[in-house]
């Protein structure tokens, strides 16, 4: 994208402005609404029509004050800074604007805060389910698609396409989520995306993973909108589960309605000539990286149809942090994921995070940095490594141990491979300043699905999901991995982004009923069924701490324990049955005698030796 992208925008703008400089009109005004009783008073609007920055503004409303008018280089814009005291009432402020002869008055609206739950974070104590919308469940047919948007198709043969999936089909899923052990519901992003398709590899396809905002203030139609946002999260915290919204700060949608009409030329990072980022993520940190590779990895845009947000421009950091306050007041949701969280100005994601957590201190931040090794991971999260710059997110999206946990069912033992590195990255926990924090997982949707890594091996599934349930951490899962849901991303992504079964008018089987699974896709289904809801009930799983003892000849044990309860998770990787001398495991085992399997309810009368079958992990509750 070249610079003459924005010289033709101030030619427009010339000509346009001299021919109706007395015809001011005001289209939008961001946020939408805003609240009474906010712990920051400072509010900035943006005001956008033709020709709003041409406009002298005023308000009399008891407790609000506009400090300052400001104007940018696209006469279209103003950004109205307004004061709001404790003592102003909900209402509806006259925003007045003149110019010469003409007055425009705009209206907008302070509202009361309900009492409702919102920002209540998630924590070690939840299980976190992942579920991209379109290809979840479908529950109104009538908005799957839209003549008068840009994309306005809607094909579930073409796995480029939108299928349908909306939020009032997930809201119908809810009873299915809960009996499941689920606690809180992660959706890929719900916001407006408005895109045209792109051409990727000679392939065209659709933007119905959501990560292409084109309207912050809108949820997409084709998902239900807005007012159906609020029901699904309403009905979620009526069902005992939290909502997490999926946030990006660093890109948009090429069809965002402020990248047709820019404020000014550096709202967006834009370069003499299209500059892709590298994705490379060591120039961030190493102390010896050239500016030049950091700033590709920073500045550079994502792909050539998601521009890249200058957040070091104060108007556009205002919009991006106003947005968020914005959307966990009005929607009431808990937590807040964060898309390529490692591509932003840091500086801006610190003042992003502070500004959530001093309205919702409860609120969980964890953003997606992916990474492969521990010290660049605790760079964005709080940590005890002297870097020059200090994150303040609370937690993150946890890629070491996701590739760890992977390998370790996917190597043969040895030194450092096979289940040596799960151990070993859980053994580097200290960078960290809370470890329990950071949100676990075995895939998502921008990997390969968990059952096809391990090589649709059943034995090998159990050993992962029980280490995702029982270890540190708030584990989170991929929509499907409970009924065995599995293929690659080559090809393409669609390939692990395919319809959940029975989600659909007109599936053949609907897996989210026990008649439509197959026996061991219920077997599947039970098995992580048990260990989340064992988790919830149990906070030793959540709460307590972790003991874990160095792997030998393709075991691994570790120990969750607390001052009431201890929990062992015995694993054996081998592919024969190993008896498990617990000697070496007095320190956390003395004083049990016995203990229940919690995964087949069978009492161990005698812990010294201990049967593990072949790859098998065994939870055992220790009992005096």
């Amino acid at each position: 994208m070249k610079r003459f992208f924005f010289t033709l925008q101030i030619a427009l703008w010339l000509v346009f402005t001299s021919v109706f400089a007395q015809n001011a009109l005001i289209q939008r005004v961001n946020p939408t609404n805003w609240w009474i009783g906010m712990k920051n008073p400072n509010l900035q609007l943006l005001v956008y029509g033709p020709n709003a920055g041409t406009l002298a503004y005023s308000l009399n409303y008891p407790g609000v004050k506009l400090v300052k008018a400001h104007t940018v280089e696209n006469p279209n814009y103003a950004f109205l800074d307004l004061v709001i005291a404790p003592t102003a009432k909900p209402g509806k402020i006259a925003i007045v604007g003149k110019h010469g002869n003409q007055t425009l008055t705009q209206s907008f609206e302070l509202k009361a805060r309900d009492a409702s739950p919102k920002g209540q974070g998630v924590t070690s104590a939840d299980f976190i389910y992942l579920a991209m919308p379109d290809r979840f469940a479908n529950g109104d047919p009538g908005n799957d698609k839209f003549a008068d948007m840009a994309d306005p198709n809607a094909d579930r043969t073409n796995p480029f396409y939108r299928h349908g999936g909306d939020l009032a089909g997930a809201a119908q899923r809810l009873n299915y989520l809960k009996d499941l052990g689920v606690t809180a519901v992660w959706f890929t992003p719900v916001l407006e995306n408005n895109q045209p398709l792109t051409n990727e590899g000679g392939v065209m396809r659709s933007a119905y993973h959501g990560y292409g905002f084109t309207d912050h203030y809108a949820v997409d139609r084709r998902l239900g909108g807005n007012d159906a946002y609020k029901a699904f999260v309403r009905q979620a915290h009526a069902a005992g589960m939290k909502v997490v919204q999926d946030a990006v700060y660093n890109h948009c949608g090429i069809n965002h309605w402020f990248i047709k009409d820019m404020p000014s030329k550096d709202w967006l990072h834009q370069w003499p000539a299209y500059t892709n980022t590298s994705y490379k993520y060591q120039p961030i940190t190493d102390p010896h990286g050239a500016e030049s590779d950091r700033k590709v990895t920073l500045d550079g845009w994502f792909v050539p149809f998601l521009p890249d947000l200058n957040q070091r421009n104060p108007f556009v950091a205002n919009f991006l942090i106003q947005h968020a306050i914005w959307s966990v007041e009005n929607f009431g949701v808990d937590a807040w994921r964060i898309d390529t969280y490692m591509y932003n100005d840091q500086p801006f994601m610190n003042r992003c995070n502070q500004a959530l957590l001093t309205e919702y201190p409860k609120i969980h931040i964890f953003g997606e940095s992916w990474v492969n090794n521990v010290v660049d991971q605790a760079y964005y999260t709080r940590n005890k490594i002297e870097f020059p710059f200090k994150s303040n997110q609370p937690g993150g999206l946890d890629f070491v141990v996701y590739a760890a946990m992977n390998d370790a069912l996917k190597q043969k033992f040895s030194w450092d491979d096979g289940v040596n590195r799960f151990y070993q990255a859980l053994a580097q926990d200290a960078v960290y300043v809370d470890p329990g924090k950071l949100v676990t997982f075995l895939d998502n949707h921008d990997t390969d699905r968990y059952l096809s890594v391990i090589g649709d091996d059943f034995e090998k599934y159990k050993i992962g999901l029980t280490w995702l349930l029982t270890t540190r951490g708030i584990p989170s899962m991929y929509y499907g991995t409970e009924i065995l849901m599995k293929n690659f991303k080559d090809p393409s992504d669609a390939e692990v982004r395919r319809d959940f079964p029975g989600g659909f008018p007109g599936d053949k089987d609907n897996k989210f009923e026990t008649a439509g699974r197959t026996d061991r896709e219920n077997e599947a289904y039970q098995f992580v069924r048990r260990l989340a809801t064992y988790r919830r009930d149990n906070p030793v799983l959540h709460r307590g701490k972790l003991m874990q003892f160095l792997p030998q000849e393709g075991t691994y044990v570790y120990f969750r324990y607390d001052g009431t309860k201890t929990v062992m998770v015995a694993t054996n990787t081998n592919e024969k049955e190993i008896l498990l001398d617990t000697t070496r495991f007095i320190e956390r085992m003395k004083g049990f005698t016995s203990a229940r399997d919690i995964l087949t309810d069978q009492k161990l009368t005698d812990l010294k030796n201990i049967k593990l079958p072949a790859k098998t992990a065994m939870v055992l509750e220790l009992m005096n």
